[in-house]
């Protein structure tokens, strides 16, 4: 899968992305300090899936009614590099078809998944 892992979420999810062959790109990396907004369109066109600690995509989606490829949003009280990695192993397991175009939240313990599908 391709994805655009947002600043917040850290250079550890995004190595260990590669690791397990998926296309990851890092708004740290490639456009540090862009708004959520630019962010959210360049992952529009490269279809990505954004992966974020940030609540405001949720309104940019749907609020804003902001085209996307997907969100993966990782929620949680301590969300050290291990804790964010293991959330993404359990999002990961559902096949690609639940996450493109949707809003995912991950917590600890439950996935909701919003049917939210933008082209």
């Amino acid at each position: 899968m391709r994805f655009l892992v947002d600043e917040c979420v850290g250079p550890s999810v995004v190595r260990w992305l590669r690791e397990n062959n998926h296309d990851a790109t890092s708004a740290y990396e490639d456009c540090r300090g862009w708004e959520d907004e630019s962010i959210l369109e360049k992952a529009y066109s490269e279809v990505r899936i954004v992966v974020t600690m940030d609540k405001d995509f949720g309104d940019m989606v749907f609020r804003m009614k902001l085209p996307h490829r997907g969100i993966i949003l990782l929620r949680s009280a301590y969300c050290g590099p291990s804790k964010k990695i293991s959330m993404m192993q359990k999002v990961l397991s559902l096949p690609e078809s639940d996450l493109s175009g949707r809003f995912v939240v991950v917590t600890e313990t439950a996935i909701r998944i919003a049917g939210i599908v933008s082209d």
